[in-house]
């Protein structure tokens, strides 16, 4: 061959980073301890290049795809040319190359051929305990980091092969859940040393040079593309300031030129003695996501894809939190500035974006001592909701939030048998809500009895007192909330957010997120579309006269 750096080779390359990204996710999956990785799938796996830039991304959730490169790079700038092939690091804060919040731990691994670092492997998933103040390493009531669990500041658990055994003793004895922790922190070490050797035989194969090269013109032409759609975008300015469940008003400035998408968060308020905080990372975050939906929301994700992308934020505030700001419920103000963003180029893009969704991971975290096993449990379980009509078809229904993507929920059989409790109740939410030309999704009504006198229930929702935004005419959606009922006084208790709320024995957890917004005048509802509405039970007849007009 006289050009080693033909594009059928290059195309070949490209292609196996993105198979060893998804068998590092499918063997993550198969061997991990909890339901929240296994089940729900609340992970994700990467391959970066020598310098810790995406090369190929894995499954997994969206949320998690600019992460693992931010935490790479903290890794390199830390030990420098002290890595060895074999070596294994981890991190878990967000001051440290975590981004998120200390329950989500990122193993990376460095690859090596011909003695040259060429790629790293990487993950991140969701542990169901790494310590802290509470069960479940989250609550609102954490003022600071130093509360809410384990810090791992980018450290080598592994050195050249040999692990450390100090490492693995600390996690495992700072966690209400050893074996579990154990069993996880394991299973992304052998996803990240399976990939790694899926790495290194290609470039051995190929060759260092060939091998280098290819991940280079990948994310180029991952530029390439990013930029082309950003040339046919709307140009200008967009802005936005909208008010926040707790009085706050939230604040985003757009704009998109033919060579940048840049977002300003400069004007939003200070970090919370709260967890309600996120790191500049994780904001970034946020705008990546936005801007490859924008882009090229078909193909895989690299570095190239996020190149035009500019973000200014303002040290010390809630989008750009200093150490040591709590970063628990990270997640909700990260998916709040995804959605902000969202409604702020939805009037400019009409046909991209439709009207909002429930916006909420509604992460609802339940936990005990198993009746039958005698054992801590806790469970992680983010929940589905309503999205928004758009100028095609009425919103889906019962589907996670743009943080979350293609995950699952956790079966009731799971649920039941590993967590002890019993799952009563899921069916669609059919409170009014989301009504228009095209109606938005509807949430979910589910419900949880507790089995143990010693329960707990922490949660904390958005998009409990501004329900899903509409367009055109729609109306907005309908409320992320939790109900308690009581089972030795039948008391119904409405939450939004709650932190280690007692529970006991036969107690209900009702969860109900969230429907929709709906797009369009209501009266323009295709009458075909109302009356099979009326038929599956989500309106009645009384109702639909009402909001669509008299029905043939």
């Amino acid at each position: 061959m006289t050009d080693h750096f033909d594009p059928i080779t290059i195309e070949i390359i490209q292609n196996a980073l993105q198979a060893a990204a998804d068998e590092m996710f499918v063997a993550m999956k198969r061997s991990a301890m909890s339901s929240i990785i296994y089940e729900v799938l609340d992970m994700g796996t990467g391959v970066l290049d020598g310098d810790g830039e995406i090369a190929s991304s894995g499954a997994g959730i969206p949320a998690f795809i600019g992460v693992l490169d931010k935490a790479c790079k903290v890794i390199i700038s830390k030990f420098g040319d002290d890595i060895s092939p074999g070596d294994v690091f981890i991190t878990n804060d967000p001051y440290h190359g975590g981004v998120t919040h200390l329950n989500d731990i990122v193993v990376a691994m460095p690859v090596f051929a011909e003695d040259r670092l060429v790629a790293w492997t990487a993950n991140i998933a969701h542990n169901s305990d790494v310590g802290g103040m509470a069960p479940g390493s989250l609550t609102g009531e954490a003022t600071e980091i130093f509360q809410e669990g384990l810090r791992l500041p980018a450290i080598r658990a592994i050195d050249a092969g040999v692990t450390n055994a100090a490492v693995m003793d600390i996690i495992t004895t700072n966690s209400r859940m050893p074996d579990t922790i154990q069993g996880d922190v394991w299973a992304a070490i052998a996803s990240a040393r399976v990939g790694a050797r899926r790495l290194e035989s290609v470039a051995n194969k190929y060759g260092v040079a060939t091998f280098v090269e290819a991940m280079r013109r990948f994310m180029d032409y991952g530029e390439q593309v990013a930029r082309a759609a950003l040339a046919e975008l709307p140009h200008g300015t967009f802005s936005l300031s909208e008010e926040q469940d707790n009085g706050e008003v939230f604040t985003v400035h757009v704009t998109i030129s033919e060579d940048e998408f840049l977002v300003d968060l400069r004007d939003n308020p200070d970090q919370h003695a709260s967890p309600t905080n996120t790191s500049r990372d994780a904001a970034m975050v946020s705008a990546q996501m936005i801007f490859k939906s924008l882009t090229a929301p078909d193909t895989p994700a690299n570095s190239g894809s996020f190149r035009p992308i500019t973000l200014l934020t303002r040290k010390g505030s809630t989008f750009d939190a200093e150490e040591p700001a709590a970063m628990g419920f990270y997640y909700e103000i990260e998916l709040r500035l995804f959605d902000l963003l969202w409604r702020c180029l939805a009037p400019g893009l009409p046909d991209i974006f439709g009207a909002g969704h429930f916006a909420s991971v509604c992460g609802t975290f339940i936990g005990g001592t198993h009746p039958d096993t005698g054992r801590q449990y806790t469970i992680i379980e983010p929940q589905v909701g309503g999205w928004g009509g758009s100028q095609q078809r009425d919103g889906n229904s019962a589907v996670f939030s743009g943080f979350h993507g293609e995950t699952y929920n956790c079966p009731a059989e799971i649920n039941e048998a590993k967590n002890g409790l019993f799952v009563e109740r899921m069916e669609l939410n059919t409170a009014p809500g989301g009504e228009g030309k095209h109606t938005g999704g509807r949430g979910i009504v589910a419900e949880y009895r507790v089995r143990s006198d010693d329960g707990y229930l922490t949660m904390d929702y958005t998009r409990s007192r501004f329900p899903a935004w509409a367009a055109h005419g729609g109306r907005e959606g309908s409320p992320n909330y939790c109900e308690v009922v009581s089972a030795e006084t039948g008391e119904t208790t409405r939450y939004s957010a709650v932190s280690e709320l007692a529970t006991k024995k036969g107690d209900l957890i009702r969860i109900v997120t969230g429907n929709g917004g709906g797009l369009g005048d209501p009266r323009e509802r295709d009458a075909g579309a109302v009356a099979l509405d009326i038929k599956n039970g989500l309106i009645d007849q009384q109702t639909a006269t009402e909001i669509y007009g008299p029905q043939d």
